[in-house]
């Protein structure tokens, strides 16, 4: 698929925040009206109170984007992340599936009820099972195909062929009868509508969906065979979130136009199967994957649904407050996410507009034009630095291992080159400052990027914890993750200790180098 880069006009036109009365912003389509809070019943202040809460919480915001009434009144992005730059969706990618189903069922290409078993005769198992049989487009849009366990992971990590894998795991249960997340079924989905349109379902929506609301620059994962993966992998644009839950919200239509029929709508995103139907009533009640599940949207609590993505993805449409709240995050706790939205941004949307409230109006502006995560601080180099730079650090533990690291400093830049698993990479690294790149080192749980780049935009950073440690974080702009490294160094020997930002983190086992002696770089 084609990456298409925004202009950098467009780019610096996305960085005006809270524009209210800025006509330009959505004559080209790809962004949506902007207003004020409290043009549009919402209260500044709130709006501040809740992001106080958010940054008083553990959970990584990376942006936020709200609309009320259609139109966008608050949106921020936590620098290094910024409006103009794809995020990956992870199971928000699901709604979007289940939207390419519903555009196929409206043309006739298939049907919610068709047997599973009947667009892939020639993948099937030697022997089908009365369930596999039994199985429909309604059991995957449901989760409820009737396999146990999920069989993702291992499909996905043991075939090329991933239909096939899939018709071939064990169909346990009857079809429809019982909740069982399964991100496999959403990726079948994905193939069917692919089998009867001829098309991968990016390539599908682009003129019924992605072209319509001005969604730009997007790119989905696929499978070794080529369908894209469905029910993960998608990236797109905080704003492209919010358009979606819109679409959803106006029950299909935008511009005026219906895009999908009301009745899909409709459908799509009312209960189907309870997730839990033994649970308390009272334990219910406070947990949002209790609700219901739809098709490939969840139900919510205060009558709302949503499409959910692993870390804190959220597109969360409030219907009865005809709002939308689009969030990426990196969450330990997505529950307690999802109950900041609850506790806070619900209460703020009033009925009506509220009085100008000019004041509350330019703190809240200023707080989302300044929101930031964490920055290493700005110290000077440790007088190691110069001593260090260029040197290179060979592995201590294995002698048959080519693998190096070497850091070269330049002012306030830090440039880190390794070599690990016979692949070798080069960083940027600003001292007191992001520094964007791109690099082929894999982060955490980072997509396969369909179009044979696996280039991954980055912002890197850098500090001396002390005069003899050095740390650096690498963040996955087009993810909710990142990387710490702290290397110790002491003599001609280096500890390199790496930490997985992925919830509840993971620490790689250390690392020791010796410095290879006489030689620079």
């Amino acid at each position: 698929m084609k990456n298409l880069r925004f202009p950098s006009l467009i780019a610096a036109l996305s960085l005006i925040i809270l524009s209210g009365g800025c006509k330009d912003k959505s004559s080209s389509g790809l962004f949506l009206p902007r207003s004020t809070p409290e043009a549009e019943g919402v209260s500044s202040a709130a709006l501040i109170t809740f992001l106080d809460s958010v940054e008083a919480d553990r959970h990584e915001f990376h942006s936020i984007m709200i609309v009320r009434h259609g139109k966008v009144v608050a949106e921020g992005w936590w620098d290094p992340y910024k409006p103009d730059l794809r995020h990956t969706l992870y199971s928000t990618s699901k709604s979007f599936t289940s939207t390419a189903v519903g555009f196929a069922v409206t043309e006739k290409l298939l049907s919610v009820n068709d047997r599973v078993v009947s667009f892939f005769p020639d993948q099937l198992p030697d022997t089908v099972s009365p369930y596999l049989e039994m199985m429909t487009v309604r059991d995957l849009l449901t989760m409820s195909a009737g396999q146990s366990p999920d069989p993702t992971g291992a499909v996905t990590n043991s075939c090329s062929e991933w239909v096939k894998g899939f018709l071939a795991t064990p169909v346990v249960k009857e079809p429809g009868t019982e909740f069982l997340y399964n991100s496999l079924a959403t990726f079948m989905l994905s193939a069917i509508v692919q089998k009867v349109t001829g098309e991968k379902i990016a390539d599908y929506l682009q003129p019924r969906l992605f072209g319509p609301l001005g969604i730009q620059g997007y790119d989905w994962e696929e499978s070794p065979d080529g369908i894209n993966a469905g029910g993960w992998g998608l990236r797109v644009r905080t704003e492209d979130m919010a358009k979606f839950g819109l679409l959803y919200l106006q029950k299909g239509v935008w511009n005026g136009k219906q895009i999908i029929p009301a009745e899909w709508v409709e459908e799509a995103t009312t209960f189907k199967i309870d997730q839990a139907p033994d649970e308390a009533p009272e334990v219910k009640a406070k947990n949002d994957w209790m609700q219901g599940y739809c098709y490939q949207f969840w139900r919510s609590r205060n009558n709302a649904f949503r499409a959910d993505g692993a870390f804190g993805q959220y597109i969360i449409v409030m219907s009865e407050k005809d709002a939308v709240v689009a969030i990426t995050c990196e969450s330990p706790d997505m529950q307690d996410e999802i109950n900041l939205v609850w506790d806070h941004l619900l209460p703020a949307l009033q009925d009506g507009p509220l009085p100008e409230d000019k004041e509350s109006l330019a703190r809240l502006k200023e707080r989302l034009t300044t929101l930031a995560l964490p920055m290493p601080a700005d110290s000077p180099d440790s007088p190691l630095a110069s001593q260090l730079s260029g040197k290179k650090f060979l592995p201590a533990d294995n002698t048959n291992d080519p693998g190096y690291f070497n850091a070269l400093f330049n002012n306030d830049t830090c440039t880190l080159s390794m070599k690990t698993n016979g692949q070798e990479f080069k960083i940027p690294f600003g001292r007191g400052k992001w520094v964007i790149s791109e690099t082929g080192l894999a982060g955490p749980n980072l997509i396969n990027r369909p179009d044979g780049n696996n280039l991954h935009r980055i912002a890197a950073a850098y500090e001396w914890s002390n005069d003899s440690t050095l740390e650096m974080i690498i963040r996955y702009i087009e993810s909710p993750h990142h990387i710490k490294v702290k290397c110790s160094f002491e003599g001609d020997t280096m500890v390199m200790n790496t930490r997985l930002s992925t919830p509840p983190g993971y620490d790689m086992p250390p690392m020791k180098a010796v410095m290879e002696k006489q030689t620079t770089y």
